[in-house]
């Protein structure tokens, strides 16, 4: 049986820290700094997300506090203060908020914090937070030990690719990089196990030194 690949319930936190839209301004601080996080999700109702706060929400304030007097009360008449004016998390936060299934593959967690240029994403589950995802959390994958990567590569590739005695396939991984070394009777499938190998969650490199040789 093939392993299912990682999803974001496997690596996500499932303890969130989390406030309210009416949050105020340095109740936000101070549970960012007593947790050390850098962004809240907002809730509101059953724990369903209506965005996320973070620091890049509240820098503003330090910003419109060292404005000249005059031009702070021009931005004021002018409606032109925008997030440097906000009091609390529903005002402050970044909304909607961008978020991802418990199902979802790391891979796709990643393209979305890429595409967002965000550090985390919320998850929600049925429409309700259920975790929360990171960049770090991600790279979890990467701290399975070289045995386990091993012992992966041999069920999900070459068992399928190179069944016994047709072909005798040795791998070894050292610091998550792979490799595929032995004698193969079909050329064709030398890339393939290669990309295959490269495909298991927690591999950071595939070395393929294997040697094709004519069937007896």
């Amino acid at each position: 049986m093939t392993p299912r690949p990682y999803n974001v319930a496997d690596v996500m936190t499932k303890k969130v820290v989390a406030v309210a839209p009416g949050a105020g301004f340095k109740e936000i601080i101070e549970a960012m700094d007593r947790w050390k996080v850098t962004a809240l999700p907002v809730l509101e109702g059953e724990r369903r997300v209506i965005g996320v706060v973070s620091e890049a929400d509240l820098l503003p304030k330090e910003e419109f506090h060292e404005r000249s007097p005059g031009l702070v009360e021009q931005m004021r008449r002018l409606g032109d203060t925008g997030k440097a004016g906000s009091q609390c998390a529903g005002d402050l936060m970044t909304s909607p908020a961008v978020t991802v299934a418990p199902n979802a593959l790391l891979p796709q967690a990643a393209r979305l914090m890429a595409t967002h240029h965000i550090k985390r994403l919320p998850v929600v589950d049925m429409g309700a937070l259920a975790g929360i995802v990171s960049r770090s959390d991600l790279l979890k994958v990467f701290l399975r030990p070289d045995s386990e990567l091993a012992d992966d590569i041999r069920h999900q590739v070459v068992e399928r690719l190179f069944p016994l005695p047709s072909a005798t396939v040795r791998v070894d991984v050292t610091d998550g990089v792979a490799t595929l070394s032995g004698e193969v009777h079909d050329e064709t499938l030398v890339p393939v196990a290669a990309q295959l190998a490269h495909a298991v969650e927690g591999i950071v490199d595939v070395r393929c030194e294997l040697t094709v040789t004519e069937p007896l």
